[in-house]
């Protein structure tokens, strides 16, 4: 698989004037975490969406059908769309009453949501190359590639705390979609040379804080990899100005916004074209941050008995599907991303499920908070804000509602917890501080 597919998108301009402080933070603000589109253009419009008008009066006695096409962003389309979904009663869901044993129930779930990927990447060794080491006081940060599979081969930093005694607990830290596809690793690390584009989105969506470096200080072993689509694996044109190649220290914040649209643009092409060649995004995705784990235990430095994982927005998904693909994991903190899908589907479609989600037929069987529950017995954090305009929030209540049941059926209700905060889509410095509890408790301890 190439590192950078190529589109029939044409290149955007080639300079642009520089933008205030101001003016970039309204751009950061504008990108919409876990999106390709603009989530706050999205939910302004579904929001302004008019009233249907009053029915003139009507002779026939044929009764005038309900006003529907205001409330789906499908319009008269939903009727058929919903009459062909699962309703409630996901047939793998862990509460259906013949599922008693967790191991068998995960070993036929998990390998339907193996099989719906549509990607099975042969095992490979890592073949891993430090290409730069940097000490920066209390860690060090390594620049590492590897292989997930004998053709890919992945960017990542790794954070090796010093005060370590011992091989260390370990983090992934998985980082978010944002409509930010210039950067992708860089997102949760600290480093010096730091773009202002990039410092604001992490003030905006992060606290202001590199969660990655945070956690290395904290005593784990922490690795960050590109995304498939994202960094060092962006889409990359022929004709592509030396700027968007080279990623330099002055890029202009309209130089970035424009990448950053064009990715956005092209997502969808690419999407489209994966799933022509016969496997999923998702299944790319998903399969990266198991062989990051399979990386991670090549390292004396890991004690292979505490792993965890973070992510918020499509990191938080791809920290759930992490915990539910590989029981490696010992804990995963999601944040920004519970949501059922049969809730989803009215007007939240637009938002929040994109080709790099898709899992084709996935929703026959299990529910999303069903896919969460493979974590089991593995703890479990769900976090996610009441303003989030993603996600159909009676739909998220029920998601928390759901999990608390197939934990307390694993009798591990204590291995649980989901968390609303009034906030809307971030991973903000408070929930931070419960995330970081949480791994100190499941993993670290």
């Amino acid at each position: 698989m190439p590192p950078h597919p190529k589109t029939l998108v044409s290149s955007a301009a080639k300079s642009s004037p520089k933008l205030t402080p101001s003016s970039r933070r309204r751009f950061v603000q504008q990108l919409g975490v876990g999106l390709g589109t603009s989530l706050a253009a999205t939910a302004v419009a579904d929001a302004a969406a008019p009233a249907a008008p009053a029915a003139a009066p009507n002779p026939s006695p044929v009764p005038t059908p309900p006003p529907v096409f205001n409330l789906t962003t499908v319009g008269s389309l939903l009727p058929f769309i919903q009459s062909q979904a699962v309703k409630k009663d996901f047939p793998l869901s862990y509460l259906q009453p013949q599922f008693q044993d967790v191991p068998a129930w995960k070993k036929q779930a998990r390998g339907k949501l193996l099989e719906l990927l549509q990607y099975s990447p042969p095992a490979c060794e890592p073949r891993a190359e430090v290409v730069e080491r940097v000490d920066l006081g209390d860690y060090v940060r390594e620049k590492i590639y590897f292989n997930t599979t004998p053709d890919v081969r992945l960017p990542a930093y790794l954070l090796l705390p010093k005060q370590a005694k011992g091989p260390a607990p370990a983090v992934v830290a998985l980082h978010d979609h944002g409509g930010f596809y210039l950067w992708g690793k860089e997102k949760l690390i600290e480093h010096a040379d730091e773009h202002p584009v990039l410092t604001d989105f992490k003030k905006t969506y992060y606290g202001g804080r590199s969660i990655a470096t945070d956690l290395v200080r904290q005593g784990y072993v922490v690795i960050v990899i590109d995304m498939f689509y994202w960094g060092e694996r962006r889409l990359l044109l022929d004709d592509d100005a030396a700027d968007w190649r080279e990623r330099p220290r002055d890029i202009t914040p309209e130089r970035i916004r424009l990448f950053n649209q064009r990715s956005g643009q092209s997502e969808y092409l690419v999407g489209r074209t994966v799933l022509a060649a016969g496997f999923t995004w998702s299944g790319v995705m998903f399969w990266d941050d198991v062989r990051t784990v399979d990386y991670l235990l090549t390292r004396k430095e890991v004690d292979p008995q505490r792993i965890g994982c973070v992510g918020l927005s499509i990191g938080g998904l791809r920290a759930c599907h992490l915990a539910a693909l590989d029981d490696r994991i010992k804990a995963a903190v999601v944040v920004g991303w519970m949501a059922s899908f049969p809730r989803q589907l009215p007007r939240h479609v637009r938002s929040a499920i994109g080709f790099t989600k898709l899992v084709p037929g996935l929703y026959r069987y299990l529910d999303y908070p069903d896919v969460a529950a493979l974590a089991l017995p593995s703890a479990l954090l769900v976090i996610n804000g009441t303003k989030d305009g993603l996600f159909d929030q009676p739909g998220v209540r029920e998601c928390f509602e759901k999990l608390t049941a197939c934990y307390q059926k694993a009798g591990l209700a204590e291995k649980f917890r989901g968390h609303h905060y009034d906030t809307p889509h971030e991973f903000n410095t408070e929930m931070q501080a419960e995330a970081w509890a949480w791994l100190r408790k499941w993993v670290a301890g």
